[in-house]
């Protein structure tokens, strides 16, 4: 269940159901989530957006094991499994006093930390593959892989989107790949920027690569100041590099 797709009032009503006329729309009675996973297991993603009115009657289930359906005075008993999931960092929140301590507790009794997908980049190949399956069905294409050129942008770039990041890049890529392969050309322009623009600089930010260089250049048709901003470095370096690399620009002829 995405807690944060819904209002407030529609979140309830899903998570506990409501009875017949309990409010304008009600025509018929409906079992909550809780209800149908009664014996089983509920994941509640967006879990830190909820309200503090869903927090009070989450914080019931959990410790009581009983809620009510909305418009409804009869108890109803379950045991559920309750996993959920957040980007947020819901200590934070407590500590802003924007989630229930007691609510916090209660959740936070077997925590997994997933890290981030720059920290776990031995997964990216597994993903691709498994998003290249994924699309091929859904736009029922027979792209087989990425490039060499793309595999190396995915395994530098940083993923400040994570996963999702991942999968809307490919999905964005299939739209507009017409061949068996995926290149660099098919990807996002954040992606393709960076290809320009990081692919060839180390961890102390600068840029030991003559193509990196080039390349630039020519994106930027020559204009020094756009090219030093593509590889991210300032004016003078982006002089002191075409002077130490000896790059020219070619000449050309009409």
């Amino acid at each position: 269940m995405n807690c944060s797709a819904l209002s407030e009032n529609l979140l309830e009503s899903e998570l506990f159901g409501h009875v017949r006329g309990s409010f304008t729309g009600a025509i018929r009675n409906k079992v909550g989530r809780f209800e149908i996973a009664d014996g089983g297991t509920i994941f509640l993603d967006e879990i830190a957006d909820i309200s503090p009115k869903i927090q009070v009657e989450l914080l019931r289930v959990l410790q009581e094991k009983e809620f009510e359906r909305v418009g409804d005075s009869t108890t109803k008993k379950v045991d559920v499994r309750v996993v959920t999931a957040t980007n947020q960092d819901l200590s934070e929140k407590v500590r802003r006093g924007e989630f229930r301590e007691d609510l916090y507790y209660r959740l936070n009794v077997m925590k997994i930390e997933l890290p981030p997908l720059r920290k776990r980049r031995e997964d990216i190949p597994l993903l691709t593959d498994y998003f290249l399956e994924k699309f091929n069905k859904k736009f029922n294409k027979e792209i087989r892989a990425v490039s060499d050129d793309v595999k190396k942008i995915f395994m530098n770039y940083p993923w400040p989107g994570n996963v999702r990041e991942l999968e809307h890049a490919l999905e964005h890529a299939f739209i507009l790949c017409r061949q068996p392969v995926i290149t660099v050309d098919h990807l996002p322009p954040e992606l393709m920027n960076f290809n320009v623009k990081e692919i060839s600089c180390r961890n102390d930010g600068k840029v030991n690569d003559v193509q990196a260089v080039i390349q630039a250049l020519e994106k930027s048709a020559w204009n020094k100041t756009k090219a030093a901003m593509l590889l991210g470095i300032s004016r003078r370096s982006i002089y002191r590099k075409i002077k130490e690399y000896n790059i020219v620009q070619a000449k050309t002829y009409k």
